[in-house]
């Protein structure tokens, strides 16, 4: 018996995708174990591994779509329940994340995110969050200095970008868009051990239905001449079926 090893990709290397990256990237969803509030979200949530903590999260991995970083993979957390609150008792981290995913939405769909006709409304409705599993939008991707020395650093999403800017216009389209870095000083490493005195020693309500999710367009909604489709039935949201 023979491994044939010419049919297999090239090995990918190691170095991290550039800072100021602009790339179509597919999101998916690692399932953590723990039940989100939704009947679609059985087992799909992270809890935290810090002791005593309520945080839930949205374990994602992002795919680069094309382009010359195509296949390359990164991970982030999304906090979906728990942590530090504020003044109403809701949880910061959610309310950060919700409007990460809108803005998902709205990339994905080619979704204006001024337009808030009814049609367009229907579609950032979500059964839960597992009808994100399979979204692909454009984002901006960093890299993210690790505060350890002892780690490497690590790329993360720097934000979504939206149908509004010209970089989503041009990823669209297939056009290479020049990297435009977050200029993130590098942290300041520890001081190493040494003699000297402590003191200089240096953290939605659901819908029942399934959503009605058009496919994703490269025309910016509420700028077509084509009236945006009420909801209507589906197998699930667009970037599901391609």
């Amino acid at each position: 018996m023979t491994f044939d090893m010419n049919d297999v990709a090239p090995q990918q290397s190691g170095d991290l995708i550039p800072d100021g990256t602009f790339a179509k990237v597919t999101m998916s969803i690692r399932k953590g174990g723990v039940d989100g509030i939704s009947e679609v979200d059985r087992g799909l949530l992270k809890p935290s591994n810090q002791p005593g903590s309520d945080v839930r999260m949205v374990d994602a991995e992002f795919t680069v779509a094309e382009g010359p970083f195509a296949r390359r993979k990164f991970w982030q957390n999304f906090t979906v329940q728990g942590g530090k609150l504020d003044e109403q008792g809701q949880s910061v981290g959610w309310k950060i994340s919700k409007s990460q995913f809108r803005a998902m939405i709205d990339s994905a769909l080619g979704l204006n995110p001024e337009d808030m006709s009814e049609a367009a409304k229907a579609k950032r409705v979500l059964r839960g969050l597992a009808d994100l599993d399979g979204i692909t939008f454009v984002a901006k991707i960093q890299v993210e200095p690790n505060r350890n020395p002892a780690y490497k650093d690590a790329n993360k999403l720097d934000h979504v970008v939206l149908p509004t800017a010209p970089e989503w216009q041009k990823v669209m389209a297939g056009e290479q868009v020049t990297a435009q870095p977050s200029n993130r000083p590098r942290p300041a490493a520890a001081a190493p051990a040494s003699a000297a005195p402590a003191w200089g020693q240096s953290q939605p309500a659901s819908s029942a239905s399934t959503p009605a999710w058009s496919t994703g367009s490269s025309q910016l909604s509420g700028q077509s001449a084509a009236p945006a489709e009420a909801a209507k039935p589906a197998g699930g949201p667009a970037w599901l079926n391609p």
